[in-house]
């Protein structure tokens, strides 16, 4: 089949994450505005590259308020660092699914992160438009990337979490 360039849909994808809120609760938010573009061959993912983008201004976790302050320089500061961005640098199997390491930047910080990668498949939408599926998990440290603020709890612990999850759920289109 040979490698193909395929462009992220971002109506039909998804780029979450997950945080401990007080150390008794889960906190959950997506970024809403995505682009991305994926060079891959179905048939052999190793040699694929992902290369993609959020806007950190289009966080929501369901409250306007909290969202504010995510938006704030206490956290992502997105006035200064308009987006989240990331780009592998390697693909390697892992059993029946693989592992993608690559280059995350947040709020001017560039750490390497290796993420779960699931090769979902291929197939045609109605229209005949080529997609193909990924899925991918990491957890990373908060702090790592200079998101430093909290809170103390008077009983002990803080009010935000360190390690926070990251799921993408990625579907794109392939380019003619």
């Amino acid at each position: 089949m040979g490698k193909s360039v395929w462009v992220v849909d971002a109506a039909h994808s998804l780029a979450e994450f997950s945080v401990k809120h007080m150390m008794i609760a889960t906190v959950k938010g997506r970024f809403t505005q995505m682009e991305g573009r994926i060079e891959a061959d179905p048939q052999d993912i190793t040699g694929a590259s992902f290369e993609g983008s959020v806007a950190t201004a289009s966080i929501n976790t369901a409250d306007e308020a909290r969202d504010q302050h995510l938006r704030s320089a206490d956290f992502f500061d997105a006035e200064n660092h308009p987006t989240l961005t990331f780009k592998s640098t390697r693909i390697e199997r892992d059993g029946d699914d693989y592992k993608m390491t690559g280059d995350l930047t947040i709020r001017g910080v560039t750490r390497p992160v290796t993420f779960d990668l699931e090769f979902e498949g291929t197939g045609r939408d109605p229209w005949g438009n080529e997609k193909i599926g990924f899925s991918a998990t990491t957890k990373i440290s908060r702090k790592d990337f200079g998101l430093t603020w909290n809170a103390a709890l008077e009983t002990g612990g803080v009010l935000v979490g360190d390690q926070v999850k990251i799921e993408l759920h990625l579907e794109a289109t392939k380019q003619a």
